[in-house]
């Protein structure tokens, strides 16, 4: 029996997350409703992702129309179905409006669908959008309803350690690291081996943290040393310092649960390489509390923003206390924020920057949606290393999840790259408070 061709109703959510969702349906028509373009023309202004991504929709969709009506079904071409804008909203057996309220879009979206899907009675019709309530509203109404899927990843890559931990290793190989400081994969790692792969060694009692370094087909020790005042506390800060320090890995994503810190290493890896690079950029998205604009906080654009850069500035001054007033580490510091040379801001300000001889450290990289990552990496220029932290469950935005932030598809889609190394950091190291915390609430 042959499969119904589906029709998918985009809301406004999958459009602001992704501008190209339109044409990743394969062979399925398209069809978005009135309102969603009304919401679209409120989000053209302005610097933000969202806002470059309904600027992006709206140029598409005029191209598509031509001089043609967007009441009719145009192609979409390159082997895809066709695409509308569904004007109707207002079907004859259920009425959102009626069962919820008049007057909200998410209902008039709704309607739209309904009107579909009893107008075109011989496909399925889904609607697919980011917002969970959305869903469960249409639902309710026995309308079909998604997540928008292109992006995710399996809950397998993100939960899983970055670090392999291999036991039986015999006790002469480990001596050899430990003596030679590298000894030829040979095979050791098995189907476990992998491009910038962290593994922990073991034969009983003996162990080594090791590195596995395609570009030399060996595999070398890391040593647990201070970088800059701070010293790691267990294998997997010892793994991330090694990512950090290493010249040869441009990208690194530091994952983890609160305490662990991401933060903090990924600061004192820049302080430590400072003369390698011109500027160390922190920078971390704003996401205001209940996602209100931060316009209504009071006072300047440095008042407003203050208190989401404050975890920031704390790394800083904890490297900072690790030294006396007159040490030259300390003095180091002092400059390089009087100079400009260590600038915490948030993102939004340096979008649109060519990052050139830059360290730049992106901080609860889990708000970023997947374009906002490829965006940012695509501004890289010569000698520049970005360093994505986060932690994947501690999502604070309304349309993205565990399995659908940039965080989580960065490591999925670039594990085993050349140039990126990916380490899970698993032990908080904050407080015994904060582990509690971590592991029972």
């Amino acid at each position: 029996m042959a499969k119904k061709q589906k029709i998918f109703v985009l809301d406004t959510s999958v459009l602001l997350h992704d501008f190209e969702s339109i044409t990743n349906f394969e062979k399925n028509d398209v069809a978005i409703p009135i309102t969603v373009l009304e919401e679209l023309d409120k989000f053209k202004i302005g610097n933000d992702t969202k806002n470059f991504s309904a600027r992006e929709v709206i140029r598409f969709i005029d191209k598509l129309s031509g001089s043609g009506s967007l009441q009719e079904w145009i192609d979409l071409g390159n082997g895809l179905g066709k695409f509308r804008v569904i004007l109707e909203s207002n079907p004859r057996e259920i009425n959102a409006e009626y069962v919820y309220s008049v007057g909200k879009n998410d209902h008039k979206i709704i309607n739209a669908a309904l009107f579909l899907k009893e107008t075109e009675v011989k496909r399925d019709v889904i609607l697919v959008t980011k917002d969970i309530n959305l869903r469960i509203k249409a639902k309710a109404l026995g309308i079909a309803a998604e997540d928008y899927k292109t992006g995710k990843v399996s809950n397998t890559q993100i939960e899983q350690s970055s670090a392999y931990s291999i036991d039986g290793i015999d006790s002469e190989t480990i001596r050899q690291i430990f003596t030679k400081g590298k000894i030829d994969e040979e095979g050791l790692l098995g189907s476990k081996k992998v491009n910038n792969g962290f593994y922990i060694l073991k034969n009983g009692k003996s162990s080594s943290l090791a590195y596995y370094n395609h570009l030399t087909d060996q595999i070398e020790r890391i040593e647990k040393e201070f970088v800059y005042g701070v010293k790691p506390k267990n294998a997997e800060q010892a793994f991330a310092f090694h990512a950090l320090l290493n010249p040869h890995i441009k990208l690194v994503a530091l994952q983890g649960v609160a305490g662990t810190g991401k933060t903090l290493l990924a600061l004192a890896s820049a302080l430590e390489q400072s003369k390698s690079f011109n500027q160390i950029i922190l920078a971390r998205p704003i996401i205001p509390l209940s996602n209100r604009d931060i316009g209504y906080l009071p006072g300047d654009a440095n008042d407003k923003i203050g208190p989401y850069m404050e975890p920031l500035w704390d790394n800083l001054k904890f490297i900072k206390s690790q030294f006396g007033e007159n040490e030259k580490k300390h003095k180091a510091i002092l400059d390089m924020e009087q100079a400009g040379k260590i600038v915490i801001t948030p993102l939004a300000f340096i979008r649109g920057r060519s990052l050139s001889n830059i360290m730049f450290i992106i901080d609860e990289a889990q708000n970023l949606t997947p374009h906002e990552v490829k965006t940012i990496i695509t501004r890289a220029g010569e000698n520049t290393k970005i360093i994505f932290t986060g932690d994947v469950h501690q999502i604070d935005t309304p349309y993205l999840d565990e399995n659908s932030n940039g965080l989580a598809y960065l490591i999925d889609r670039l594990k085993g790259q050349d140039l990126f190394a990916h380490v899970k950091l698993e032990k908080g190291e904050r407080s015994e408070l904060a582990n509690l915390a971590n592991e029972l609430l």
